[in-house]
């Protein structure tokens, strides 16, 4: 059953609304407007309002005015039952939100009519808005999933890239937070703000770990390698960073469509080896001419490797690794890159002992190696 709010401070009035209406609705009363904005609030809430313009303290058009305000009752529609019948006062009270507006002495048959209809009109309003609400859930919801499943995708894809070298798993889970904050610290930047939003920061933090997926495509002897590289060896191994790019355009093709978070694996993937100077590789890039994202990662992959043990060396301090990190500002990295990154540099020391990699972890990467390992 349909409750009716009727606000008036007349008694009679009230007593003429409620025998109308008692019949056909849960009937509640008001003898003052703040009095029935009190009851507009409270669940539960009525579905229709009658509201008298001429009262003391605050009149009707105050009253419906406070209700189209606020969130909790500006959904609940509201009749003018007044004597006030000029043309300009009808078109205030429309102008307020009043979804009608009935003149005094009142019609019995006419005002339930009305009441009928807008209650009516509200069900539909209010089944609409429930769907509404229900498809913009399931929306999020599946956003949310698939968001989950490109995580987990990337993840999987990443770890399978790490089986095949020397890095572990927390290699791609610290350079993912430098690369973070990195981002972060540069979106404040003049040169990066319009770039780095909060939408882009997470599409290429989301990429970030798949910086390596190449290398899945080096052969053993070369990639497992702990000397230095032949000059032929080195060329091969910067196949990596073309091999990965490539892997994930396949992918992207296949899908049959472009996919933002992808674009920026592709990138990440093809020009993290590119240095600020253009001696890097693969395509010699300088500068500008090197993506953001690839200059992110840059930064965040060479400190990682920097500070990390590895079988065939110990990993630098963190101090150390700023320094060399500082020495490449404006040949191997973007200059003003490494100034966020020596301002933050702090943060990236707390990641790496956050995600640090035990004795445990390190002894089952070198036995699991070894059964790759290249004879001789």
């Amino acid at each position: 059953m349909y409750t009716i709010l009727v606000v008036d401070d007349t008694p009679d009035n009230l007593r003429l609304m409620g025998a109308l209406l008692k019949d056909r609705y849960r009937v509640k009363v008001a003898r003052d407007g703040l009095r029935g904005l009190e009851i507009a609030a409270t669940h539960p809430q009525p579905d229709l309002i009658l509201l008298d313009v001429m009262m003391p303290e605050i009149d009707g058009f105050d009253v419906c005015r406070r209700l189209k305000a606020d969130a909790g009752t500006r959904d609940i529609p509201v009749i003018f039952l007044t004597a006030k019948s000029e043309a300009a006062d009808e078109q205030q009270g429309f102008d307020l939100g009043a979804v009608d507006y009935i003149t005094k002495p009142i019609s019995p048959p006419t005002l339930l009519a009305r009441v009928d209809t807008h209650l009516r009109l509200k069900a539909s309003g209010d089944f609409l808005r429930d769907q509404n609400a229900y498809l913009e859930a399931e929306v999020q919801r599946r956003n949310r999933e698939l968001s989950a499943i490109q995580d987990v995708t990337i993840m999987a894809l990443a770890s399978l890239a790490e089986t095949r070298d020397s890095d572990t798993g927390n290699h791609i889970l610290r350079t993912q937070r430098y690369v973070e904050v990195l981002a972060q610290k540069l979106s404040t930047h003049p040169r990066f703000a319009a770039f780095l939003t909060p939408e882009t920061i997470a599409m290429i933090v989301k990429s970030a770990p798949l910086h390596d997926i190449g290398k899945v495509g080096i052969p053993d002897r070369i990639l497992l390698k702990p000397g230095r590289f032949t000059p032929d060896e080195f060329e091969i191994m910067k196949r990596h960073t073309t091999l990965g790019r490539d892997a994930i355009t396949a992918a992207e093709r296949h899908l049959g469509l472009d996919v933002d978070f992808l674009r920026f694996a592709k990138e990440i993937a093809y020009t993290h080896q590119e240095k600020w100077d253009g001696s890097g590789y693969p395509e010699a890039l300088k500068g500008d001419d090197i993506p953001v994202s690839g200059r992110l990662m840059a930064v965040a992959d060479v400190y990682d490797a920097l500070i990390s043990r590895r079988v065939y060396k110990p990993g630098m301090s963190h101090e150390q690794a700023t320094e060399i990190i500082a020495k490449g500002r404006g040949s191997h990295f973007d200059p003003d890159m490494v100034d966020a990154f020596l301002e933050i540099a702090g943060q990236f020391h707390a990641i790496a002992l956050h995600y640090a990699d035990s004795d445990e972890e390190l002894e089952a990467k070198n036995a699991h190696l070894e059964t790759f390992a290249p004879a001789g």
